[in-house]
């Protein structure tokens, strides 16, 4: 195997570092002033994403681009190492066009739209003119099996009718966002199987009857873009609205969520690289007891421990991307599930050590650490809990035993890909 990255990706590496180093770290402390007083940065962020644009710095996330849409059309082997970067400064995707829940809503319009919502959804995203948001998890029922959702999508007169309550619906309160992709049950009257009930729609937010009701805080952090509860009574879409054919919603949310959740892993790496690097830097300039903190044996083991336990994940997650590369979504989805229960227990494990390595410093907002830890807690969530992704893993691991040792009593069953965003 070839653990060198390929000359394409080495040169996007380069140029994208310099541009983070000189166009985008110099506007953090800017970023989070707003931010802090409730003031979203959108004109910091559209000006920036007019530079990367320029740049050639672009939909990086997206191998599917055609020659007429805007971006650097990457295989995900090749913006692995790219998330990466962008990772280590968490609202930076967003320059880029790289950003959930967008990607993930990109990736399932180039699938399964037609035309005309390519035309009014889909180019505006790709553009960078709008944002949007994937409504699907609900505060009502356990959505880490998604066929618990009771969220209905009723047929009316001429389009359907949507009713339901959502939350951690990410961006919604994003002041571009325009759409949510919303997850529902066929009210139809009809007899189906449980992976056939249901559907998806694009409801713009401006639609009557859409209603943001709050912004969830995350273990007391308020997302600037939120992550919001959000009321559907009686809200009234055209035929033009369905996603896909009616019944296919279980498997749109597949096709969406595999190449999803490889990118949270992908930034979290880089996420687990600053922590480490900061780290390093406190230990090396702290004294404690006579010595620095470096010349402690139990900090240099946490380095130490940090250190390896990265690189076994950027590993993980490399392999699980060349493989969706090379076989597609589904081939890979044991090994996106391994890197997806990995990346949240790394990212907690590596921030815990920064944390007590900064001492109280590390609790405040005075580091991006306590901030990050939070996140990698959330990751043990989003995209569906650490205990079904281990229950895949498990059941291809139980199949290949069961095949090599010839049982006789049939146990695996393919495993499905029940998530929550």
């Amino acid at each position: 195997m070839d653990f060198q990255y390929n000359e394409t990706t080495q040169a996007l590496q380069h140029r994208l570092q310099d541009f983070m180093d000189r166009l985008v770290l110099p506007h953090h402390r800017q970023w989070h002033d707003l931010a802090e007083r409730g003031v979203h940065p959108t004109q910091l962020i559209d000006d920036l994403k007019a530079l990367a644009k320029d740049e050639g710095l672009w939909n990086l996330f997206l191998p599917a681009l055609r020659p007429d849409e805007p971006g650097t059309r990457l295989t995900n082997l090749e913006y692995a190492p790219l998330a990466e970067i962008m990772g280590r400064l968490h609202w930076s995707s967003e320059v880029f066009n790289c950003s959930a829940p967008d990607t993930g809503n990109m990736e399932l319009l180039h699938l399964f739209a037609t035309p005309a919502q390519r035309e009014r959804y889909l180019l505006p995203l790709l553009h960078g003119a709008i944002r949007s948001t994937f409504a699907m998890t609900e505060p009502d029922v356990a959505s880490s099996d998604a066929t618990n959702i009771q969220t209905t999508i009723r047929p009316s007169g001429d389009g359907y009718v949507v009713n339901g309550r959502k939350w951690f619906t990410t961006g919604a309160i994003h002041p571009h966002c325009r759409f949510a992709i919303v997850m529902g049950v066929c009210d139809d009257g009809r007899e189906r199987a449980a992976h056939q009930r249901h559907s998806m729609v694009l409801v713009p937010l401006d639609t009557p009857g859409v209603q943001i009701l709050r912004n969830i805080p995350i273990m007391h952090h308020l997302a600037v873009d939120g992550h919001c509860e959000v009321l559907f009574r009686d809200v009234h879409v055209g035929p033009e609205a369905l996603l896909g054919e009616e019944g296919a919603g279980f498997a749109l949310a597949q096709a969406r969520l595999g190449p999803g959740r490889i990118h949270h892993c992908m930034r979290t790496i880089g996420q687990c690289e600053l922590a480490l690097d900061l780290m390093g830097e406190r230990a090396l300039e702290r004294r404690a007891f006579g010595k620095r903190l470096a010349d402690q044996a139990n900090i240099r083991d946490w380095i130490a421990e940090s250190r390896i336990e990265i690189d076994q994940a950027r590993l993980l997650v490399l392999r699980a991307a060349d493989r969706i590369d090379r076989e597609g979504n589904r081939a890979a989805r044991v090994d996106v599930s391994a890197i997806k229960v990995l990346a949240g227990r790394l990212q907690t494990r590596v921030l815990d050590r920064a944390m007590q390595v900064f001492g109280a410093m590390g609790l405040t907002s005075d580091t991006p650490l306590s901030f990050l830890w939070t996140w990698g807690r959330a990751l043990r969530f989003v995209d569906g809990p650490d205990e079904v992704h281990l229950g895949v893993v498990a059941k291809s691991e139980l199949a290949r035993i069961q095949q090599r040792t010839g049982a006789n009593t049939p146990y695996y069953t393919p495993p499905r890909d029940v998530s929550r965003d």
